[in-house]
């Protein structure tokens, strides 16, 4: 059944945009939408909240086994709470990154992210999605913008947010974050040789949206809304 379902999988490092682009696509073609990178924040969240080493592996697993997360437009939920402010923290995102890196929570929190495959299609947005997660997608984006540009997104969506931010803390944050991603032993960040790496530097949100709709519809599934 699973195969039988189409997946859009779009992969990319910090703040490229792949978040807001995977949401609008899902949006246009009424597909469901599955943002894996907010799991693993809100695993992270709950380890900082509880006090838990974030190289204690085994722990972070079984927290990961019975992670009370659920989604609802742009919140998210743990535990019933409205936890989408301290989720989307720079401290909750580097934290995320860490444990991110262990195999024991990868392997737990995969068949939970493949449970959002349903009809009538996905889009899904993370950092091994086309790799690990959905390697059956019948489209694979590797999304991608200069650390420069992803700073400056970043800052300004964290100031817009009324959250502190220093634009040269977050650029060695993105920088760090990035090497630690791409060099992790269990499903490194790199795109799949099959997807197609689009760079969003010099493109505004609408545009990126309408270039994987573009390829969406050369290849024939799925209908605009």
């Amino acid at each position: 059944m699973l195969q039988e379902i189409p997946v859009i999988a779009i992969d990319g490092p910090t703040a490229s945009g792949k978040g807001t682009v995977a949401g609008l696509v899902a949006g246009k073609l009424a597909w469901h939408y599955l943002d894996s990178g907010a799991i693993y924040r809100v695993l992270a969240l709950s380890a900082l909240r509880r006090g838990v080493d974030l190289a204690e592996e085994a722990s972070l697993a079984a927290m990961a086994n019975t992670l009370d997360v659920s989604f609802s437009a742009d919140r998210i939920w743990l535990a019933g709470e409205d936890v989408s402010l301290d989720a989307r923290r720079e401290e909750t995102g580097n934290a995320a990154s860490k444990i991110a890196a262990l195999p024991q929570v990868r392997a737990a929190l995969l068949a939970r992210q493949r449970a959002f495959c349903t009809p009538p299609g996905l889009v899904s947005d993370g950092r091994d999605m086309g790799s690990v997660v959905f390697p059956q997608a019948f489209l694979k984006i590797f999304l991608t913008a200069s650390a420069e540009s992803r700073a400056e997104r970043r800052y300004k969506q964290l100031i817009a947010k009324d959250l502190p931010a220093n634009i040269a803390d977050l650029l060695r944050d993105l920088q760090e974050r990035d090497a630690r991603d791409s060099s992790r032993a269990v499903a490194p960040l790199k795109p799949c040789e099959d997807a197609v790496v689009l760079d969003t530097t010099a493109l505004s949100i609408d545009a990126a949206v309408q270039c994987v709709l573009s390829l969406v519809a050369q290849r024939g599934v799925g209908r605009i809304a």
